[in-house]
């Protein structure tokens, strides 16, 4: 949520900025603003809506004159979105600007401190309370102040702020939200995700908590609260910096969705050596696998819904209990976990969080962490005891696609792999259940071929007030993930819910004309399924159903049927996700609705 760029060196800094933000809209913000040292001093310029509106302000940055500056796009929590309560943010006599990301919990508190010491607040924001406090306490040593400042402020923040008085050179530091150091040649960055500075550079250094950098054109010195200085290893981005951008596709999240194979493949394929799964960097012994009492997945949102889907799958391979928590939950429902728990993270980002909030519970209670992430160098990746990455590359549009089906993957190899050390399966199942990982990318393949079947039911039902979504233990779980698909970028209310419940009150809303998708592919319950379709059909509903090919009965019950191809039970969920992510596409974009940044919604939530 919100996003940081920031820029030393010896070009002009203001289209460097806006250039940044425009990578970092992905993120979620609903104002935009950059602070640039001009020979006048700090110039401040910012807006509330999209960044073309500061854009244009400004006249891409050409009215700003100047090679050191910062920016920031906002996701408002505290205050609502205007230019006042955008970021930058000025310090009293204008000497500092400072932009954020994350909250300060102790604003309060700070606030009426600062204003009994003649501080006057402009704006509604916690954010402003730094730029003061920093004000406060400068007395000429920027990195004394901000050490005294970070022993003040409770909460999650990174921070990028100018100093009036050091106009070669800016500060910024980081406290449990994401901030990453760009090394360029005459120039260096800061920002708070790599895509903002990929055009630029390449080698970068990942801060970590409580580390304060000092950036000059030819420098870059980092510091720990004690003044130690601190020494980085640089990692290298080896992604290509086309795989943040389009490629000639209208939206992200399309591009997103028809990459899907070829990030399964790059999950899959490095973990499967000689008919077993193998993981190289994972600690997991023998002896404390066959420890394991129980385990938790732990995750928010659509990776919270891979967690359900893993729950059946690692129950029905290993027979070992899994629970699914919601990470902003776990911390506070008193968890009973031990040194015999497996706590499994889910993450794209690495950096949310309640699920950093909630590994760390985990850590404190003696268990056992896993992590499944996308981030190389995120703060989850560091931390837990083992990672697990899913080869997903960049993904930019808010709503996740491919992200979610190489995590659902990335359950399925774990399973495996815990399975081949258990010894609870069989070699023929161990080998059936690899052999239908490896034929997964092909038949999303399959499924993609036929979008425009799936475009041309989305075209019939887009006007829908309200779509509900069936589906049973397997079935159920995916249910969950493409309603939330499609009420995140479509606006449409809908609702998963576990098809036997409809008698429990469920069916009460289910009226002449209500949309309802029915997933079928779970053989056992394929019957008791068409007869559900067949009770929501008495009371006036139309039925998009999805089934495995071959199961031609659903035909005589279902209005409209999308097919998908045969495969393992217990990897369907993989395929069944597609077609439902391709119709909540279609459904967006036939209401014209911005698909790549919805409403309300940012990439990756960083605070609580």
């Amino acid at each position: 949520m919100c996003g940081i760029v920031g820029y030393v060196g010896k070009k002009q800094a203001a289209p460097i900025l806006l250039d940044g933000l425009r990578k970092l809209e992905y993120r979620g913000y609903d104002s935009a603003g950059v602070a640039v040292m001009t020979a006048e001093g700090i110039n401040v310029q910012k807006a509330k809506g999209r960044l073309s509106v500061l854009e244009k302000r400004i006249d891409g940055g050409k009215l700003l004159k100047g090679t050191m500056g910062i920016g920031h796009t906002r996701w408002a929590t505290h205050g609502e979105p205007s230019d006042t309560n955008s970021h930058p943010h000025l310090s009293r006599s204008g000497r500092f600007a400072v932009v954020h990301n994350g909250i300060i919990e102790n604003y309060i508190k700070l606030r009426e401190y600062l204003t009994k010491k003649g501080f006057t607040f402009l704006s509604e924001t916690d954010t402003e309370v730094i730029a003061h406090l920093v004000e406060y306490y400068y007395q000429g040593d920027i990195i004394d102040t901000i050490t005294k400042v970070m022993n003040k402020v409770e909460g999650s923040y990174a921070l990028g702020i100018l100093c009036a008085d050091n106009p070669d050179q800016f500060v910024a530091v980081r406290k449990e939200s994401p901030l990453i150091v760009g090394l360029g040649k005459d120039e260096n960055f800061i920002a708070s995700d790599i895509p903002a500075i990929l055009a630029y550079t390449r080698d970068v250094y990942f801060l970590e908590n409580n580390e304060i950098v000092v950036l000059r054109a030819d420098e870059v010195k980092i510091y720990n609260t004690d003044r130690e200085s601190v020494q980085k290893e640089i990692f290298h981005v080896d992604w290509d910096i086309s795989a943040a951008e389009k490629g000639g596709y209208e939206h992200f999240m399309f591009k997103e969705i028809m990459e899907q194979p070829k990030a399964l493949q790059d999950t899959i394929s490095p973990r499967i050596k000689d008919g077993r799964i193998v993981l190289d960097d994972i600690t997991l012994s023998k002896e404390y696998i066959d420890s394991i009492d129980k385990i938790y997945i732990v995750a928010c949102g659509s990776a919270y819904h891979v967690g359900v889907v893993g729950k059946y799958v690692i129950e029905k391979m290993l027979r070992l209990p899994v629970e699914v928590s919601v990470a902003s939950e776990f911390r506070y429902m008193q968890p009973i976990v031990n040194e015999k728990t497996l706590v499994v993270v889910i993450s794209q980002s690495g950096e949310t969080a309640d699920t950093i909030a909630a590994m760390r519970e985990a850590k404190r209670l003696g268990a056992r962490t896993f992590a499944i992430v996308n981030a190389v160098g995120s703060a989850i990746a560091r931390e837990a005891d083992d990672v697990l990455y899913t080869w997903a590359g960049p993904e930019i549009a808010v709503a996740t696609t491919k992200a979610y089906s190489t995590q659902l993957t990335a359950i399925y190899l774990l399973a495996i792999y815990m399975a081949q050390h258990m010894n609870c399966l069989t070699q023929e199942q161990i080998d059936r259940y690899i052999n239908a990982l490896q034929t997964l990318p092909e038949h999303i393949a399959q499924i993609l071929e036929h979008k425009e079947e799936i475009q041309y039911t989305a075209s019939l039902h887009y006007n829908s007030k309200s779509i509900f979504f069936l589906g049973r233990t397997l079935d159920y779980a995916v249910a969950l993930e493409g309603s939330l698909k499609l009420k995140e970028i479509s606006y449409i209310h809908s609702e998963a819910y576990a098809a036997g419940e409809l008698k429990h009150g469920t069916i009460a809303l289910i009226e002449q004309g209500t949309v309802v998708v029915a997933l079928c592919t779970v053989k056992e319950l394929f019957e008791k399924m068409l007869s559900n379709i067949k009770e929501v059909k008495a009371r006036g509903a139309v039925v998009i159903a999805v089934a495995e090919e071959g199961q031609t009965a659903i035909e005589q019950e279902a209005d409209h049927i999308i097919y998908v191809p045969h495969c393992d039970s217990l990897v369907m969920p993989s395929e069944v996700v597609v077609p439902l992510q391709l119709f909540a596409y279609y459904v967006a974009s036939l209401k014209g609705l911005d698909i790549d940044k919805p409403r309300n919604l940012a990439k990756s939530v960083t605070v609580e």
